[in-house]
């Protein structure tokens, strides 16, 4: 009863509390007058009705300054209530004296105010109450820690053994949850030729950022002029739709490569079938190496170019370039700036490995074009390489089988391919190895499929619809191995997390409105929160990446394994 009685007075503690000094003087000059009338009529020895409307004397000594009485009946109205109370409205008038001092409200505000302080009593006591119910009883306390001793510190030793958290690093930097657009770039005269953004490099140090314009569609390519455009990220009153640097080609450029030490170079593959090497510090005249038009020179697009270490030479770096003509071929500098044919390698349908379980590749001696090419990060050796025909094929730079009917080149063409891996519907765009696992790779081609492969099988451990279009490029992450980003024919960057799921993309990004195809995307090895995508209607955008697409899961390397052990039928 006491806990509900100081609820009760709570809700009305506020409106007592307001009344003013001269309400209480009134209040208490009202008492005394009844306490005077009381003790006369007493003297008097009449007798006096108690109850009448509402009013009883034990009340009225309750809440006198000097009464030692506290209890109060839950019947008596509140404060707030007594003016509509049924009683007080219609109970009819009586005629006797008592009946006109019930009549008097100030008797009853009397009442009302005295009646909060004496609660306030009435809670201290509640409290104190409460207190000695929750008083703890040490000495059961002790003996059950005594009887439970043992077996707590024989649990916290198994889990002191446990390698459970091996490998987790606590994280006390706040999550990102999102992905954001830091920089929108692009080149307006480029633009206004409606030149699309064929490829994407960052630089050795992660600060710039290299697109090349050209056409992937319909249009007289070898004769439109086409642009590589830089914008150095760091620079302060950066202008998105002003580059650092633009350097104009005269034939449409494919694809772009930054030297891996040297920041200022970068190359690029041509309609044509050419290399160019450009210093970029360089503001006059950037060209430094290129192969010009021989007999080496591939004679198709060159779609893919890549920088090698020098094994005789660790101050140089040769150039390797793909072209849909069947040719693979190694560049070595030269000191009057020309590109010279060192090695090569033709890939010939008859001379590709066949397995019962694939369709045969066309028979005789023609090409098969190479459109994509990934090196391993555990053998230098070992490449895997997408061709039109939808394959994608394992290679390795030790081959010494001749190429059938390569006549003409400077150097003798061999034939690299070792193995062929399950199809996709159409041809393969883009091939990717994975930085954290020697046998794994990425593929995506025109039946927007991305195909996880590994090298020990020809059948694939994942195949992932994203895209009812063409997918045009598929990056592993640099950082977080079961994360891969992949360009679509619908306008998206999908980014997957097979940590979370295996048949649908854990971030879909919106790039270019319409549906215009995202051709290109790269990681930035160096900031690796950054990812830089290029498009149809010829914008780079700088993505921010979340930190749950940059940081490692402590089982995430198991789960690699997993997945790469995996044995499909």
């Amino acid at each position: 009863m006491q806990i509900g009685k100081e609820t009760h007075v709570q809700s009305h503690k506020t409106s007592s509390l307001r009344a003013d000094n001269t309400t209480l003087v009134i209040t208490f000059g009202v008492c005394y007058f009844l306490w005077r009338l009381t003790a006369f009529l007493r003297s008097l020895i009449l007798p006096i009705p108690c109850r009448a409307r509402g009013l009883n004397l034990t009340g009225i000594q309750a809440s006198l300054p000097h009464s030692d009485h506290t209890k109060v009946t839950n019947a008596s109205p509140t404060p707030g209530q007594l003016w509509r109370h049924p009683a007080f409205n219609h109970e009819p008038e009586k005629s006797c004296q008592t009946g006109k001092i019930s009549t008097a409200e100030t008797a009853v505000q009397s009442h009302t105010s005295r009646d909060a302080g004496v609660q306030t009593d009435q809670s201290k006591d509640a409290v104190q109450d409460f207190q000695q119910e929750v008083q703890v009883d040490y000495a059961s306390l002790l003996s059950f820690l005594q009887r439970v001793e043992d077996a707590v510190i024989k649990e916290l030793n198994k889990n002191w053994k446990s390698r459970a958290f091996d490998g987790f690093e606590v994280n006390w930097t706040d999550q990102n949850e999102t992905v954001l657009c830091l920089h929108t770039l692009s080149y307006p005269e480029a633009q206004d030729q409606n030149l699309q953004v064929t490829s994407v490099s960052w630089n050795a140090t992660g600060s710039v950022v290299a697109c090349s314009y050209g056409r992937l569609d319909g249009g007289d390519w070898s004769t439109e002029k086409s642009y590589v455009c830089t914008w150095n990220l760091d620079r302060r009153g950066l202008n998105p739709q002003r580059p650092d640097l633009v350097v104009d080609v005269p034939s449409s450029v494919m694809c772009l490569a930054f030297h891996p030490s040297q920041p200022s170079l970068v190359a690029g593959g041509l309609f044509s079938g050419e290399l160019v090497v450009w210093d970029t510090s360089r503001t006059e005249d950037p060209v430094i190496w290129r192969t010009g038009m021989t007999d080496d020179t591939h004679t198709d697009p060159v779609y893919q170019v890549n920088w090698l270490p020098d094994a005789k030479h660790r101050n140089h770096a040769r150039l390797l370039s793909v072209s849909t003509d069947g040719k693979i071929l190694v560049w070595r500098e030269e000191r009057d700036g020309r590109l010279a044919l060192a090695e090569g390698f033709a890939m010939v349908a008859q001379q590709i490995p066949r397995s019962a379980q694939l369709k045969k590749f066309a028979r005789g001696e023609a090409a098969v074009g190479v459109t994509s090419l990934s090196f391993s990060h555990f053998d230098p050796r070992v490449f895997v390489v997408g061709v039109e025909g939808g394959y994608s094929l394992k290679c390795s730079t030790a081959a010494e089988t001749l190429a059938l009917h390569r006549t003409g080149s400077s150097v003798p063409l061999r034939a690299p391919a070792e193995l062929a891996f399950s199809p996709h519907g159409g041809p393969v765009y883009s091939v990717s190895c994975s930085p954290f696992h020697r046998n794994l790779f990425l593929s995506c081609g025109t039946d927007g499929q991305v195909h996880l492969h590994s090298m020990l099988q020809t059948q694939a451990l994942v195949s992932l619809q994203l895209s009812k279009k063409y997918l045009f490029c598929v990056r592993w992450s640099p950082v977080r191995p079961l994360v891969f980003a992949a360009a679509s024919g619908e306008g998206d960057v999908h980014l997957v997390d097979f940590e979370k799921s295996s048949r649908k993309p854990a971030v879909s990004i919106k790039q270019a409105a319409g549906e215009r195809p995202v051709y290109c995307l790269e990681f930035n090895i160096k900031q690796t929160r950054l990812l830089a995508a290029g498009d149809a209607t010829g914008t780079v955008k700088v993505w921010q990446l979340s930190s749950d697409f940059t940081e490692q899961g402590p089982r995430e390397m198991n789960h690699l394994e997993q997945l790469a052990s995996e044995i499909m039928d």
